[in-house]
């Protein structure tokens, strides 16, 4: 199996007051790169619906994942 790169950026979710159908508390996102969102206070994740939103950033915490988790959680290549 081909490594992927280490440089992706994984949040978990500690919060969803404000949606609870999108967002699942406790579970892996991977961010997606948006400076200008991230300059607004916000981040950018694949939702529930499958589709790229803009989240609070306190929604979420940053995690550091080991290459074998990383490599389950992201589509082959």
């Amino acid at each position: 199996m081909a490594k992927r790169s280490t440089k992706q950026h994984f949040l978990l979710c500690v919060k969803n007051d404000a949606y609870p159908a999108s967002l699942e508390v406790r579970k892996v996102y991977q961010e997606l790169p948006d400076p200008a969102a991230a300059a607004r206070g916000f981040v950018r994740v694949v939702d529930e619906s499958g589709e790229d939103y803009l989240y609070p950033v306190d929604y979420f915490v940053a995690v550091k994942l080991p290459q074998a988790a990383i490599d389950a959680l992201l589509p082959a290549s």
